[in-house]
């Protein structure tokens, strides 16, 4: 490497880590700094200053190595470092179960039982009435079966947890039938042929990429049949020439050939959207009710609760996966089974669901209430009074997201937000970087966001986070 004497000078004259400690001592700003996080973050601040020097050749290095730029640099780097990596966000993308985001936001009731049971003990595994250890699935148990109306039920801490569990349980070392439409592979490169591997399943495709028929199952089933199973492609569509085999006829096969029938919903749903005026999903009760055997579905998605695998159906099978080994490895923490609980509770009252539940309420806002949310918010940013501001009403198409309803476009209203001198990039990255970070979306060199998933409160941050960029 190549460095010229003002470079090598430099670095001679960059301050060492012992005396960026000595002079520490004197600002109060450190004084209940831990000090194993301000010797990284002198550290750093001074790798950072020599690869600026060596790559860069900066003309401003007497400021550069300046005792006082150091202090700055490291104070910066300090704050990063006590800040906690889980931070909340604003979610103005439109995108209601957005995985990155942390899918599902939790009602006021789960939250509020959730506080309680972090604040003190619980009867997590122990029979008020009884005076002994109990079961923690029974918790939700209950609930579950009523909602349902399945015979048993167990919650796990996902669904992938819960297809595999489920899957170990009943065709370890023995043949699971399946359609070759059904192979799916959902986000995080989560794939059926893979879990059934892991599982001990042995994989028998049926049918054809668009069509499956009743024959196909029935020509594959042996001694060996352990499974029939189902998967809701929830994140994708065959549309077009294709066919496939209804539950109801699934069923039928394997009660005739004595093998049950395993179904995973992916994101699962006790509601049905059809009633709302959205695309039709399949609900847990009708799986119940045409009599599938094992039936697993995401508490975190379309639910609208806390991150959860759930697992419903006879009886005879739940009692088989409550016993696996495997189960412990991917039993619910307290802080999960409360929110769960307190989230399937609210499905007593449909209507009260829909209101309470904060990504039911999304996903079935009128349009007229996220127009008037819209407005309201163009009202604010122009107020701020800048000149540089463009604010622009739009109308929108947002996404239920997390792999549910594929297909399903919900009308929406936006705003389309130009700054004169800055690019839409710039923009995003100002307000991805505010506090508390604000995650939009561009379109067409516009900064937009959007009206469907932005909470009330969070049309003053978004305002600040404006006057912030432009002052």
């Amino acid at each position: 490497m190549n460095l010229n004497h003002q470079q090598k000078e430099a670095l001679r004259n960059l301050p060492a880590v012992d005396h960026v400690l000595e002079i520490s001592k004197s600002d109060p700003f450190f004084k209940e700094v831990p000090r194993s996080v301000l010797i990284r973050s002198i550290r750093s601040d001074l790798d950072n200053r020599r690869r600026q020097i060596i790559e860069q050749d900066p003309a401003n290095i007497d400021e550069l190595l300046a005792d006082a730029a150091v202090v700055t640099g490291v104070k910066d780097l300090v704050r990063q470092a006590e800040s906690l990596n889980l931070r909340e966000t604003v979610n103005a993308t439109g995108i209601v179960i957005h995985t990155n985001l942390g899918r599902s936001l939790l009602s006021e009731t789960a939250i509020e039982h959730l506080s309680a049971v972090s604040r003190r003990y619980s009867n997590l595994e122990f029979d008020l009435d009884k005076g002994r250890r109990g079961s923690r699935y029974a918790n939700v148990e209950d609930l579950i079966c009523e909602i349902s109306g399945a015979e048993s039920a167990m919650a796990v801490n996902n669904c992938a947890g819960a297809v595999l569990l489920a899957l170990e349980t009943m065709a370890a070392g023995k043949k699971v039938i399946i359609s070759r439409g059904e192979l799916v592979e959902i986000g995080g490169s989560f794939r059926i042929p893979d879990v059934m591997v892991k599982s001990g399943g042995i994989l028998c495709e049926v049918g054809t990429t668009n069509r499956t028929h009743l024959r196909d199952y029935e020509n594959a089933v042996d001694d060996q049949t352990a499974l029939l199973l189902k998967v809701h492609k929830s994140n994708y569509s065959v549309i077009g020439f294709s066919a496939e085999v209804s539950l109801k006829d699934l069923v039928a096969l394997g009660q005739k050939h004595q093998v049950p029938v395993m179904e995973d919903l992916g994101s699962g749903t006790f509601i049905d959207f059809s009633r709302y005026g959205l695309l039709k999903e399949p609900t847990v009760q009708e799986s119940v009710s045409a009599g599938v055997d094992i039936i697993t579905f995401s508490g975190d998605k379309l639910l609208g609760g806390p991150q959860a695998g759930l697992v419903v159906g006879k009886k005879t099978c739940i009692d088989r996966i409550k016993k696996n080994p495997i189960t412990r490895a991917l039993r619910i923490d307290k802080l999960t089974l409360a929110a769960l609980e307190s989230t399937l509770r609210l499905y007593r009252d449909e209507e009260k669901a829909v209101q309470a539940i904060p990504t039911l309420r999304m996903m079935l806002q009128p349009i007229a209430t996220l127009e008037e949310k819209a407005g309201r918010l163009k009202k604010m940013l122009e107020s701020a009074g800048r000149s540089r501001l463009t604010v622009a009403s739009l109308d929108l198409v947002s996404r239920p997201g997390g792999g549910s309803l594929p297909l399903l476009e919900l009308p929406s209203k936006g705003l389309g937000i130009a700054v004169d001198g800055l690019s839409a990039n710039a923009i995003e990255k100002s307000l991805r970087l505010s506090s508390p970070p604000i995650i939009g979306r561009i379109e067409d060199d516009m900064y937009v966001v959007d009206m469907r998933t932005l909470q009330d409160d969070e049309l003053e941050i978004i305002r600040s986070a404006f006057e912030t960029l432009l002052t």
